[in-house]
Order: C-alpha cells, then structure tokens, then sequence
C-alpha cells in the first residue's frame, strides 16, 4: 500500500498496482486509454471515481490525467 495526497490535501491509501499505474505519468502528464491494457484501464477506472485522476473526452477519445500532488 502506498499513500498519495490529493490536491485538497486529503490523504488516501492506493494498491501496489495503483501506484505502478500512476508512475507512468511521470512521463507524460496525459495518458490516453488506448495505451493502457484492459486492467490497468479499469484501475484507471477505479481512481478516476476515487478522484486520483481525471477522464476527459477528447475529440472521441478518453484521456486520463493525475489530480494528486507528486
């Protein structure tokens, strides 16, 4: 387990597997669904709806973006 700080301070536990999904952010601030394989889309899922990260419609396409501080 690991801890992340959102942006209204607020503390929250993630999975092991949350957290490798959130480091691929560190090279690029905005992932696209199509490069995530089908369990990491659905944790993606699972912290869009814990407010750890965005989902944006984008021309047709879902994009995710990190709302925690680094």
């Amino acid at each position: 387990m690991k801890i992340v700080e959102l942006l209204n301070s607020l503390k929250m536990p993630i999975s092991n597997e949350e957290s490798d999904l959130l480091k691929k952010f560190t090279d690029s601030p905005e992932i696209n669904k199509r490069e995530l394989n089908e369990r990491e889309q659905y944790l993606a899922n699972k912290l869009v709806e814990r407010d750890v990260l965005t989902r944006r419609n984008k021309d047709g396409k879902i994009a995710y973006t990190k709302k925690i501080r680094d």
